[in-house]
């Protein structure tokens, strides 16, 4: 694909280029609590203002319904975006209409402006080839130049994504260079050993990804409410335990395979649990204990991973030349249940190895911990892309981009 470096070196002073960014940023009410995708996608905007071109920066955020929504306006993301460049950004209050329009056609060179929340368009997400394509080509109106450096959002076919690339002239963005790059470190020719961390809440959507590492990884660590599933397939109580028992017969094949190809599973030997699921919002202190993770009592749900784990997990980590984490190892946002994931965290500070934190909630709890986001090899900006390549699938994103 072509990289952004070459698109430069053909001149795009003057031109009006078509960022596809990921500002999907999390908000309270307006208020932007974490700003890393949109510093992700700076450095690129703020190349091509350097050289000239007319940047029009848009990009999708949560899940409205085909429909302007003011509760998912790009409205403060435009706003962080001007204060993280030191300059003024133009925006436009829909994404194709009058507003967009005028907005782009007063833009002169250098500037850059952001079109309101792509989804509010059902062409963006639709699974109608021609009304997906009908959005496009109007897009496509706005721009000479498409850009696409919104890796988060690569593995969907949508509009902007896939359909895009199509009608204009392309190249990748830094940001997804940077990750491709980053993930090839993961699947080709990877340096041992290689470790793999995997939380979040729900096996299932791990599936596709364990099948790919197990063929790949010298050790898989398994943490947050996903290894509650693993627990029960051993033949452990997990009382009222985040639980998949549909996924059961999954997890016993894959821990069969994982012994026979002489990939090391870990598990929690010991779990923080409680009687209530905290209070996200007040954090209010709960009553909660450690147990083994082979007796926790009925009526009660392991919410973190124990201390005793989160030893054995940094020793698993310690000689690792490689790591990838996905997912926290338990309710990290309430600060009862947030060692576990601290602990990771921690352990790849202190290795010497290569270590990628999976975007998504992994992200999100490296800096609401309060890491230093230079202290790790890579912070991925997209959870979901970066499992789907690790799975070996096609991304949409990345092949539009392909010449």
């Amino acid at each position: 694909m072509k990289t952004i470096d070459e698109l430069l070196a053909e001149g795009v002073t003057g031109k009006r280029v078509f960022v596809r960014a990921d500002l999907n940023v999390p908000l309270s009410g307006t208020t932007i609590t974490d700003d890393g995708r949109i510093r992700a996608v700076q450095p690129t905007v703020e190349k091509l203002a350097a050289a000239g071109a007319r940047v029009v920066v848009a990009s999708h955020l949560g899940r409205p319904k085909g429909a302007p929504d003011p509760a998912f306006s790009l409205a403060p993301a435009a706003a962080r975006l001007g204060e993280l460049i030191g300059a003024d950004v133009a925006f436009a209050t829909d994404t194709v209409g009058e507003s967009a329009r005028a907005t782009v056609a007063a833009l002169t060179d250098g500037r850059v402006a952001v079109i309101e929340n792509l989804r509010f368009n059902p062409g963006e997400t639709s699974k109608d080839d021609a009304e997906r394509g009908a959005f496009a080509d109007q897009l496509a109106e706005l721009a000479d130049v498409y850009v696409g450096d919104g890796f988060g959002a690569v593995h969907r076919k949508h509009a902007s994504v896939f359909d895009l690339p199509a009608r204009l002239p392309h190249a990748a963005g830094d940001l997804i260079a940077t990750e491709v790059g980053v993930l090839k470190k993961l699947t080709e020719n990877v340096e041992r050993p290689y470790a793999v961390v995997l939380g979040g809440s729900k096996v299932s959507d791990k599936l596709g990804v364990i099948d790919h590492l197990l063929e790949r990884a010298d050790r898989i660590l398994i943490g947050g409410g996903m290894a509650y599933t693993f627990l029960k397939a051993q033949g452990h109580e997990v009382g009222s335990s985040l639980l998949q028992e549909d996924q059961i017969p999954a997890v016993l094949e894959y821990l069969k395979r994982a012994e026979d190809k002489g990939v090391e599973f870990v598990l929690p030997v010991d779990v923080v649990v409680s009687e209530q699921f905290p209070d996200l919002k007040t954090k209010t202190p709960t009553e909660h204990r450690t147990v083994p993770a082979d007796a926790i009592p009925a009526g009660f749900m392991g919410l973190d991973n124990g201390p005793e784990t989160n030893k054995l997990y940094a020793s698993k980590l310690a000689d690792a030349v490689t790591v990838f984490w996905n997912g926290p190892m338990g309710v990290f946002e309430h600060p009862d249940y947030a060692e576990g994931t601290r602990a990771v965290a921690q352990a790849l500070v202190d290795s010497e190895g290569f270590s990628v934190v999976g975007g998504g909630d992994s992200a999100a709890a490296v800096r609401i911990l309060g890491f230093d986001e230079n202290a790790f090899g890579h912070i991925s900006t997209g959870g979901g892309a970066s499992l789907e390549y690790l799975e070996g699938k096609t991304l949409p994103g990345l092949a539009a981009l392909e010449d």
